[in-house]
């Protein structure tokens, strides 16, 4: 059924993920949900040096939000910072040098953080796309290491601060291409068959929604969600699928439009009207599951998952320096 799950999304994708579906979509929106001040909120973004998280930081920087900009590489995130500043005028943005892959980095950043400021908003959008099997310093799958367990141990690190706060979030940037995927417990680090860095990242991206999911249900004063930006024109687009990008750059989304749906899951009051825990793709909850696709997972194996990444982010805490 795997050829059925890959047509069914990629004829969803060319009507509802492109620019054509945004401009549709959009149509629909209230622009009074994201016409707020933010003044005296905390925001923290991941991967925010580029493409989406950029443009989500941004236009939270614009409604005087303080922005916490979470990047791997300093001199392209001081570019970022510099332009955020400059065109939104908002000097409250905060630049931290984080490589998500790296669980030990995370955990020694977040336990700093947690001592010097308070946070009202995660967004964790950093992720990568490796097409070969790569291992990180500590072994790990590459892909996983950031997109999955990366993930988690911010958030989970993150949570006592956000549970401090009132109408505190968490939004996760995941990927509709997870519908074409189950959940995989059995090989969370792709070691087993032939690596397919797409399906691979695909997998990391229903992980995420299972996480989002299960966050919901254990930590009900915090809202979260998981979204689809749809196929925006990113620089991680660019390199990490590049036929794509050429057989499509023309429909793509702009990195703002990517964003649209983030902004307003982090700003606005009508978010949290609705349930933690759902899936959205321009301001609407969207199914996690494509019709006849087959990609249900039994309740104990999303227990599972979130106790392989407890230990797993248990192991690197202990050896975490400070």
């Amino acid at each position: 059924m795997s050829w059925y799950r890959n047509a069914v999304w990629f004829v969803k994708g060319l009507r509802e993920y492109t620019r054509s579906g945004y401009e549709s979509a959009s149509r629909h929106f209230n622009p009074a949900d994201v016409e707020v001040n933010v003044a005296g909120r905390s925001f923290l973004v991941t991967g925010a040096n580029s493409g989406i998280g950029k443009a989500a930081a941004k236009e939270i920087a614009r409604r005087g939000g303080t922005v916490h900009l979470v990047c791997r590489n300093k001199e392209r995130a001081e570019v970022a910072k510099g332009e955020i500043v400059t065109e939104t005028g908002n000097q409250n943005i905060f630049l931290h040098v984080v490589d998500i892959s790296n669980p030990k980095e995370i955990w020694k950043f977040a336990e700093k953080f947690k001592n010097e400021h308070k946070l009202n908003v995660l967004i964790n959008n950093a992720g990568c796309m490796v097409n070969n099997r790569e291992l990180t310093e500590d072994g790990l799958e590459k892909n996983f290491a950031t997109n999955t367990l990366g993930t988690y141990i911010l958030t989970t690190a993150l949570l006592p601060l956000l549970e401090k706060e009132a109408d505190a979030r968490v939004i996760t940037v995941s990927s509709g291409g997870m519908l074409v995927q189950k959940l995989n417990i059995s090989d969370l680090q792709s070691g087993n068959g032939t690596f397919d860095g797409t399906m691979v990242y695909a997998q990391n991206k229903r992980q995420q929604v299972v996480l989002t999911e299960q966050w919901a249900k254990a930590h009900r004063n915090i809202h979260f969600s998981v979204m689809h930006p749809g196929w925006a024109d990113t620089p991680a687009v660019r390199s990490s699928m590049p036929d794509f990008y050429q057989k499509m750059k023309n429909t793509l989304r702009t990195e703002a439009q990517g964003a649209d749906t983030v902004v307003w899951l982090a700003v606005s009051s009508e978010a949290i009207k609705l349930p933690s825990g759902l899936f959205f793709q321009d301001r609407q909850p969207v199914p996690t599951h494509l019709p006849l696709a087959s990609t249900h997972s039994p309740p104990e194996d999303e227990e599972k998952l979130m106790e392989v990444l407890e230990e797993f982010s248990q192991k690197f805490k202990s050896t975490s320096p400070g």
